[in-house]
């Protein structure tokens, strides 16, 4: 039984585009072998703690039935999930955390080399709409098929932004929030400032940008403000795997439960993305997100609040 937040049949509806990945991932916490990821697994496991996710990726018939079974249990629609001859997108990695490094040892894109959605019928009046890292040419053609989407969000990394600028900057123009890591957003802007080079990027379209910082937490820049949420401490990283997705969807899981897409709401929607992300990173693969409840969520979101607020108003004065 999935316990979502009080109210969930009244949310809005959520659309992902991204990979179906089988991850082989070691850190100094462990090793795991072909469990299952990719960015449109994790945003989606998030997301549907707060609202039904409609997902759309693609993966080989080598990809266990068992996965997709748990994310229909899970309340995620897989209408959306292509199956064609062929190997599903692998991806193996090593995470140093002395160093602050992470490896990729090795990627093979398989069948999601040749990925090019086409939305059932049923997906293209979704309310929000998330473009997990893929090709931006991709990105355009989705965005295409979704004219009435209350909320239009794209996340992109170094390699697009080098290898496939213009289509980006034309993606960048058709969403209203962008997700990036800083030094994404220093390579797009040309900017060393995160502020400054956050509303550089704002020039191209986007609404707001919403810049990922890791285990230092987020930061969401707009043309009149700006806000910074801390990342939970967790006692223990094991696999820093898929955080930045489920950061997303927790956000944009919560902006669905909240039905509105106001400077507050979207902070308060950033710090349950940041609650989200540390069940996430507490253990390897989607388990930490596997029996998570809303209650969970909540109980973050409230310590966040907790140990960040403080009241100084005789200061202000």
């Amino acid at each position: 039984m999935i316990h979502r937040f009080q109210g969930d049949r009244d949310c809005l509806s959520v659309l992902v585009v991204g990979s179906i990945a089988l991850d082989t991932v070691e850190t100094p916490a462990g090793k795991v072998v072909e469990a299952l990821g990719g960015s449109a697994v994790y945003f989606s496991m998030a997301a549907s703690l707060y609202t039904n996710v409609k997902l759309v990726g693609v993966a080989g018939t080598d990809f266990p039935r068992e996965h997709i079974d748990f994310l229909s249990i899970r309340g995620i629609d897989t209408e959306g999930l292509l199956i064609v001859e062929g190997e599903t997108f692998r991806w193996s990695g090593r995470y140093d955390y002395d160093r602050n490094v992470t490896e990729t040892i090795e990627t093979r894109l398989n069948v999601f080399a040749e990925f090019r959605p086409k939305l059932p019928e049923s997906y293209t009046n979704a309310d929000i709409v998330f473009l997990a890292n893929i090709d931006p040419e991709i990105q355009c053609e989705v965005l295409r098929q979704v004219p009435g989407a209350k909320l239009k969000l794209l996340d992109t990394m170094n390699y697009w932004i080098s290898g496939k600028n213009k289509s980006l900057c034309e993606a960048l123009g058709m969403v209203d929030i962008a997700i990036m890591d800083e030094s994404e957003a220093y390579l797009l802007s040309g900017e060393r400032d995160t502020i400054s080079g956050s509303r550089k990027i704002l020039d191209m379209g986007p609404s707001a940008i919403i810049v990922k910082r890791g285990k230092y937490g987020a930061m969401m820049v707009s043309k009149d403000d700006y806000f910074c949420t801390s990342a939970y401490p967790v006692n223990a990283v094991k696999d820093p795997t898929g955080a930045g997705d489920s950061f997303a969807g927790g956000m944009v899981g919560y902006l669905a439960h909240a039905k509105e897409f106001t400077p507050q709401v979207l902070k308060q929607a950033m710090v349950h993305g940041t609650a989200v992300a540390s069940y996430t990173v507490s253990e390897f693969s989607i388990e930490g997100l596997r029996t998570r409840t809303w209650q969970d969520i909540l109980s973050r979101y409230r310590e966040l609040w907790r140990f960040s607020y403080f009241d100084d108003k005789e200061n202000m004065q």
